[in-house]
């Protein structure tokens, strides 16, 4: 199969880890979580949205205890999705209190 058909084929995945200050409060982070969550009824390029928490006993996280994964049908809407005004407003939530942030793009192979 050659790599147009693949790419047209595949999805895009965004995913976000985040390590939270030590100062960081329950609520705080609450309106993080609450915050990302909403995201996918305000920009229409989110075809999936889910996430979770650390519950790995491997000790391997590095500090990074929460996990969102946002897809998207093609890099166009990746693309939208990032500058969105949404987008934007979600990340002022995330001052002050995240320490890290991961973000890994890819696209989905079957």
């Amino acid at each position: 199969m050659n790599s147009s058909l693949k790419a047209a084929e595949a999805t895009y995945r965004h995913v976000v880890l985040f390590k939270f200050m030590d100062i960081a409060s329950p609520e705080q982070i609450e309106d993080v979580e609450l915050a990302f969550r909403a995201l996918p009824a305000k920009i229409d390029t989110i075809q999936n949205f889910e996430w979770g928490t650390n519950l790995s006993s491997e000790n391997l996280n590095d500090g990074y205890t929460h996990c969102f994964i946002v897809t998207f049908k093609d890099k166009t809407g990746l693309d939208m999705y990032l500058p969105h005004t949404a987008h934007k407003e979600f990340l002022t939530t995330l001052r002050g209190i995240v320490d890290k942030v991961l973000v890994i793009d890819y696209l989905t192979t079957h």
